[in-house]
Order: C-alpha cells, then structure tokens, then sequence
C-alpha cells in the first residue's frame, strides 16, 4: 500500500489522545490526523475497536535473542533489530559496555559502517555506557578498564561510528568530567550520569556543566539520604533532566518508581530494559561482557556476587508494568517509552511520535494493553501470534 488510512478507535497522537477517526500513511511517513474521512479512492487499514500507538524507542538495550552488541557482531545485531519488533520496539540504540578501547574502537566502526542494514527496529544511534565510571558502584561494568573521561578519545570512537554516538554515560566525580561534558553536550550528544559514587553537588555541577539524563535511576548510583542527597537526590530534584528507569519489578520497587515520575513528571521519565542477550530467550547460563550471569526467575545477576546484570525486560511490558501498578495512565506509560526517550537523546525528529513527516512506525494494541501488531514505514512487520 502507498497511500492509505489506518482507521481505529483510539490514536495516541503527539498532543494527547484522539478517539475514533483516521490517520493518513503517504508512502510510509505519517500524514494528518482527521475525525472524518475526506471523499477519494485511498485504502482504508481497519482497526476499530483498537488502538494505534507509536513504536517504541529503546535508548539503553545492550542485547537480545542470544546476541549482544560487544560480540562486534553486526549478524547478531540484525536478529537483535528483527526480535525487537515483537517488543513494541521500532527504534533503538545499540548499547556498549565498558571495555578496552580497542574492542570500543571495533564496536563503533561495525555499527557505523552496517547500521542501516537492520531490517527490524532502526539503529538511531549508539549509547556509550561507559568507561568513564567509578568502582563502587560498577555494577556489571569492568572496572580494570575504568578511567577519567577523555575527549581525545570520545572523538575517535565518534569518527569511527560516522558520527552515530547520541549517548555517553559518565560518573561526574572523575577528573575531568565537567570540561568533557561541557564540551560534549556542544557537539549535540545527550551526556548521562551513571554508575557513580558522585555527591548530590557533583552530580548538580556536571547538570549545570550540560548532563541530562541519569541512567537506570537508583541503580549503579549514590542513594538518597536526607544529609547528603546523593546521585539519586539529584535525579529526583534538577530541572530539565531525565530520569531512566528499569520497570521490570526487579531493579526498582513500584513505589520508587512512583517517587520518580511524581518528582520528574511522565514528560521527564524515560522507560528503558538494559536489556542483555537473554533477553527473549530462555533461562539458563549467559555472559554480559566477559562475566557468566544466570537467568532465573525473570532476573539475570552475576554469577560472582548475585549483583543485577542488565535485565531480559521486553519495553512493552515496562509499559504494561507501569500501568498494572497503576503508577500511570497508558497514555503517560506509552509517552515515556517513546517521545521521552527519543527527545532525551535528541532523536524527537526521526522517531517517538505519530507526528506527520515522520516515518510510520507504529503499534497496534488492544484495549488490554496487548501488543496485537508492529509496523515500520507504514508495512506490517510482525503480527502477534496468541
């Protein structure tokens, strides 16, 4: 189908929800949204009685179906993009570990050389996690390969990825961490904080100096504690930036995660998986990096010390999550798994919206809350089979 209306009972537009009416597809982009179908000959896509949505948009996902992106595998990283689409997933960015340079280096030049070969979820970039962090609160990073954020060397992984790093996460209190994210956030790319024992203040200064987004709020940071508010205190309290969150149960109880979005606002939460390899796979022995990890009952930690090692989340069911715990409406639950996260790393313009230009990327899901059908440019790309 070139041009066509998809026809449906509820559409999750760009500035609230719309009930009943027709949104116009022209050559895969987006057209207008209208309440009445104008006179002509176009095809109509009917959805009564469900729901239209926009793909999702995971900014923090290292892996999936038995492959992770620091295999350097652009193979697996396909079968990753294809898998995806039955999250709800439609865009992403490839997330890399802590390592030594050179296996960083590779990384980046693989993605940027084959990134628009994935036929599934579209690559919108990559998200650099790490190595600039601390060793208390590592979490499954390495810290042999920890060190101070250095410029130099950032724009050589940014040469070899063709420009393709949106995200770089950093712990604030390493020396030269407001000079790098000064300079940094200039270029255009989102600087994190994360996996850090910063004070409220250092985490404050580098947000003053440009950071915006705290990674996986609560884990792999300094806690919340009324005499120093720590890493935490800062994601809850400083304006402008977005707070990443884990919504599988495991890594954040409900009710801190209510704490965040009634701090932040749901305009100002990114849903995110972490996901590793296991993801869509079943329980057993995996690696994240080079550390053995167990999946058992819907948790993947570390082998050496029980320590949560990403997570096998699937990002649609953080949005069911959000809603089952009744922390959120399905239309806030659906805003922070797309446009959030998309505006987060300054992709709002290719991905995230059901906004007119933009590629149709979409979801069609029931009144509870399944993923019934994904598309991408406007073509239906994976069907759920229940």
């Amino acid at each position: 189908m070139g041009n066509y209306y998809i026809r449906a009972s509820r559409f999750f537009l760009p500035n609230g929800i719309e009930d009943e009416g027709y949104l116009a597809v022209n050559e895969g982009k987006f057209g207008a949204y209208l309440k009445e179908l104008p006179d002509g000959n176009e095809p109509i896509l009917d959805y009564s009685g469900l729901w239209i949505a926009p793909g999702l948009v995971d900014t923090h996902i290292h892996g999936f179906m038995g492959h992770d992106v620091m295999d350097n595998d652009f193979e697996g990283i396909k079968e990753m993009s294809k898998g995806l689409l039955s999250c709800g997933v439609t865009s992403f960015l490839p997330t890399t570990l802590t390592s030594d340079i050179e296996t960083l280096n590779q990384v980046s030049q693989t993605i940027g050389n084959h990134y628009q070969e994935v036929q599934g979820a579209k690559i919108r970039g990559i998200f650099f996690e790490g190595p600039f962090f601390t060793e208390e609160h590592k979490g499954a990073q390495n810290p042999i390969f920890f060190q101070d954020p250095n410029l130099e060397t950032f724009h050589h992984w940014q040469e070899l990825s063709k420009g393709l790093i949106r995200k770089i996460a950093i712990a604030p209190e390493r020396e030269g961490a407001i000079e790098f994210t000064k300079e940094v956030t200039k270029e255009g790319v989102a600087v994190a904080l994360a996996h850090s024992s910063a004070t409220y203040e250092q985490a404050k200064s580098a947000v003053l100096s440009g950071a915006s987004i705290f990674v996986h709020t609560y884990n792999g940071m300094s806690g919340l504690n009324h005499r120093e508010p720590g890493m935490v205190g800062a994601a809850l309290t400083t304006k402008g930036t977005v707070a990443e969150l884990i919504c599988d149960g495991q890594h954040v109880h409900p009710a801190a995660v209510e704490i965040v979005i009634l701090a932040k606002t749901p305009d100002n939460v990114a849903l995110v998986t972490d996901c590793m390899r296991a993801g869509g796979m079943p329980e057993g022995n995996y690696t994240l990096g080079e550390f053995p990890v167990e999946v058992k009952n819907g948790a993947a930690r570390l082998k050496e010390n029980g320590s949560l090692a990403g997570s096998v989340l699937k990002l649609f069911d953080a949005v069911k999550n959000i809603c089952d715990w009744d922390i959120a409406t399905i239309e806030e639950a659906i805003r922070m798994a797309s446009i959030v996260p998309a505006k987060s790393c300054h992709i709002e313009n290719d991905c995230g919206s059901l906004k007119a230009g933009h590629d149709a990327d979409f979801l069609v899901i029931d009144p509870y809350l399944n993923l019934l059908e994904t598309y991408l440019d406007g073509k239906s790309v994976y069907k759920n089979a229940n």
